[in-house]
């Protein structure tokens, strides 16, 4: 073979990696100077498509179980004669 270890993998010609170590990284920076007005800005512009229809299939979904409820009930004038 005559590779050694840190010699076995044959990169890609052409091809640049850029990392920077774990330890240079700081992934909570920002979190709250730009992540909140940034996610409050995406909620705004979403709220006209999502919230709609959501309200639509809620009330659906909650007449549906109500119908399902009173339909599944018995009638009381059906027993009125068992004693």
């Amino acid at each position: 073979m005559g590779l050694f270890f840190g010699n076995l993998f044959k990169g890609i010609r052409g091809v640049v990696y850029y990392r920077v170590s774990h330890y240079e990284q700081n992934p909570f920076k920002g979190i709250i100077s730009q992540g909140v007005p940034n996610m409050v800005r995406r909620i705004n512009d979403q709220i006209f498509y999502i919230l709609p229809p959501a309200l639509f299939y809620y009330a659906l979904y909650d007449w549906a179980v109500k119908e399902n409820k009173r339909l599944s009930r018995k009638n009381p004038a059906d027993y009125e004669n068992d004693v």
